[in-house]
């Protein structure tokens, strides 16, 4: 059992460093995760790799919010939702504290099942944003894989554009709608 613990955790390092000395070139190209270019409004791209893990470059984290409380010794968090930035499926610093705590719980409890669901703003067509939903979402279940959480426990489903938080058209509100929702089915 420490052997596989220390496993994860040298992987998990891995991942982060690699992601940190790649991202130093300042394109996403540089990390071999994924390839976007816009022209004229048209986007293109190059799926990313289901098991690699892309994490920004930035140094802040948010606060992650408070957990629920349990008997267990590992709580659930409450905030259940992980946001990208325009036209990336790169998980950003600020949500790894988040993610962390909601790998520990679903490493924990094995038999709890999650969905990932992805989604992203108006913005490209309806099928890029289709694949862009899903990159996201497997950015997000590829990291809880590295924490240790079973293929098993995973289900990844893609809306796209056409679940919007917010109708706006505004960047805030576009912003919104460029997510992962973490639903738990126990």
């Amino acid at each position: 059992m420490a052997k596989f613990k220390l496993l994860q955790v040298a992987a998990l390092t891995f991942a982060v460093v690699l992601s940190g000395c790649a991202n130093k070139g300042g394109t996403e190209e540089s990390t071999g995760a994924m390839t976007e270019t816009t022209t004229d409004s048209t986007m293109t791209e190059t799926p990313m790799d289901s098991t690699e893990v892309v994490i920004e470059d930035n140094v802040t984290e948010a606060d992650s919010g408070d957990t629920m409380e349990y008997a267990d010794e590992v709580q659930r968090p409450y905030a259940y939702v992980i946001y990208f930035d325009f036209d990336k499926a790169a998980v950003k610093n600020d949500f790894r504290s988040l993610m962390d705590k909601h790998g520990d719980y679903l490493a924990a409890h094995p038999e709890v099942k999650v969905i990932l669901e992805g989604h992203a703003d108006e913005r490209g067509t309806r099928e890029y944003n289709l694949a862009l939903g899903e990159r996201r979402a497997y950015a997000v279940s590829a990291y809880l894989k590295l924490k240790g959480v079973s293929s098993d426990q995973i289900t990844i489903v893609s809306f796209g554009e056409e679940k919007p938080i917010d109708l706006g058209k505004t960047e805030a509100a576009y912003a919104q709608n460029r997510r992962v929702e973490i639903k738990y089915q126990n």
